[in-house]
Formats: structure tokens, C-alpha cells, sequence
């Protein structure tokens, strides 16, 4: 059992890297990866914690990619995660998340919830402040129930204290990720909000810059999407990845390797991505 897309407390999830390995062992799974937004400062606790145990831990990281509908990110695998290139892109998105991060908090207490930098900072962890952190700052300070509550009334996209940040393009995210030598992979297709049509042709104009996989198994992917993604995936020659999108007590449904239950990623998406990484 192998779970290919994780976070950690370095972006928005609540458990370090450490305390991820720990679950992983205990779960049977043989190899985790750890994909933080934007972020590669878990990946040496990560490999450090890894080392006395059975499981495998592998290199990732998610970007953020422009999107006109829905949300798209880029996950990249087997990367050299000290690439000076790579440093500096993800730099300047942490410094275009930095201003919008304070255009959110003026938003909100424009809009009379009356919070404070340090009151965000408490929730966040060891690197990256995101909106999951200002909803449960709101939540801490009792001026939303619940985290749900904090999305669907401010923070969702077209919400009044929702705020754009800086992204690349989904382009420049796989090529950003193959010059660092990584392999690139479209995470979880369905939610970029375009018909068939448009999604398949983005995904292959992608991959004829670069793309080489495709996050085929993925926890909220019913049946029928999984079938049509693994189909797309084989007819433009692109790797079926998978994984869980794990953010520890932000996913309190979710299960390390295997979802709401029901998911599996196959062993061999982790051999091929090896195999196209030349490892």
C-alpha cells in the first residue's frame, strides 16, 4: 500500500513529517510521499524520520497553478529539492501568499471580524500560513462554528475576504519541475471545472510540455471519473498516480493510504514514476 500525496505541518496539514512516517508504518503502507504546498522544508525531517523504518518516503511537492475554473496543482516527484531554480520560484509564491494572506486578514476585519496576525499564526504550523489557518483562527475566537461555516461565508473563492495570490501557469509548473529533474503529475483532475472536452485537451497540451502523470486514484474520485482518468491517462501515455490529499486533523475522514476506505493506488505507479525519474 503506497499513499503518493500527503502534507505536513509545513503547509497545511497538522502533523509533522515525523509523526506522518509513524502513521504510515503503523498502517502498512511501504512508501509515503510527502507533498506540501509550495514547500520543500518537510522533505529532510521527512527523510530523517524515514530512515530507521520500513517505509519509503519520496520526494514531492504540490504547486499552485493559475486556474479560471476550479483549481488546478501540479505535483512533482523525485525532484532535486535543492535546485536553485526551484528555490526561487517557490519563493516568490510564498511572497505573493505572504500579501495575500494580509489582504485576507484586512478583508476580515473590514467585514467586522476583528482578528489579529498572531491569532492566525498560532494555527499554522512550522511553515506556510493558508486559509486553513484563518478559518480556524475565526473558529478559535468563536466568530464562525466551524471550518465549513468559515470557507462557505469567507474564505471560498468569490467570498467577500477571498484574495488572489501570485501562481504560475500549469505549463511553467511542469517545466519548473523537469528542469529540477522531478516528474510532474496532474493532481486531482476533477477539480479543474471544464467539460471533458477542455479537460482532456489541457491535460495534453500539458503533457506535450512535459506532464508525466496523472492522479488517477484519489479519495473524492468516484468510480466513474477514476475510469475515465486511468483511460485518458494510458491514451496519452501518462502515469496513473494516486494518493489521499492527507491533511491530518483538517481531513479527520481521511485515512493514510487508503482514503474514505475505498482507494488503492497501485505499487506500480511508484515503480514508474522511479523508472521515469532514473532512479
Amino acid at each position: 500500500m503506497i499513499d503518493l500525496h500527503t502534507h505536513s505541518v509545513y503547509s497545511d496539514g497538522t502533523n509533522t513529517p515525523a509523526e506522518l512516517i509513524q502513521m504510515a508504518e503503523k498502517r502498512g503502507l511501504a512508501a509515503m510521499a510527502l507533498t506540501d504546498h509550495d514547500t520543500v522544508g518537510g522533505l529532510e525531517p521527512l527523510f530523517s524520520a524515514a530512515e530507521k523504518t520500513a517505509v519509503e518516503a519520496v520526494p514531492g511537492i504540490e504547486l499552485s497553478a493559475e486556474c479560471a475554473k476550479g483549481t488546478m496543482h501540479i505535483l512533482g516527484y523525485f525532484f532535486d529539492h535543492t535546485n536553485r531554480e526551484l528555490l526561487e520560484k517557490i519563493n516568490t509564491v510564498r511572497e505573493g501568499r505572504e500579501e495575500r494572506n494580509q489582504e485576507i486578514l484586512k478583508r476580515l476585519n473590514k467585514l467586522g471580524y476583528r482578528l489579529m496576525w498572531t491569532d492566525v499564526e498560532k494555527q499554522a504550523g512550522a511553515d506556510v500560513v493558508g486559509r486553513p489557518h484563518f478559518a480556524e483562527a475565526l473558529i478559535a475566537k468563536g466568530l464562525v462554528k466551524n471550518r465549513k461555516s468559515a470557507f462557505e461565508l469567507l474564505l471560498a473563492k468569490g467570498r467577500p475576504a477571498y484574495a488572489e495570490r501570485y501562481r504560475y501557469t500549469g505549463r511553467e509548473c511542469v517545466e519548473l519541475i523537469r528542469k529540477a529533474g522531478g516528474i510532474p503529475v496532474l493532481a486531482h483532475p476533477a477539480t479543474i471545472y471544464l467539460p471533458d472536452d477542455q479537460l482532456r485537451g489541457l491535460i495534453m497540451g500539458l503533457a506535450e510540455v512535459g506532464l508525466g502523470g496523472l492522479e488517477v486514484y484519489y479519495a473524492e474520485h468516484h468510480p466513474e471519473n477514476i475510469r475515465k482518468f486511468k483511460r485518458w491517462a494510458d491514451e496519452l501515455g501518462l502515469i496513473s498516480t494516486g494518493g489521499t490529499d492527507y491533511h491530518g486533523k483538517n481531513t479527520p475522514d481521511l485515512k493514510l493510504g487508503t482514503g474514505f476506505g475505498q482507494l488503492r493506488v497501485p505499487d506500480e505507479a511508484l515503480e514508474r514514476l522511479k523508472v521515469a525519474a532514473g532512479k
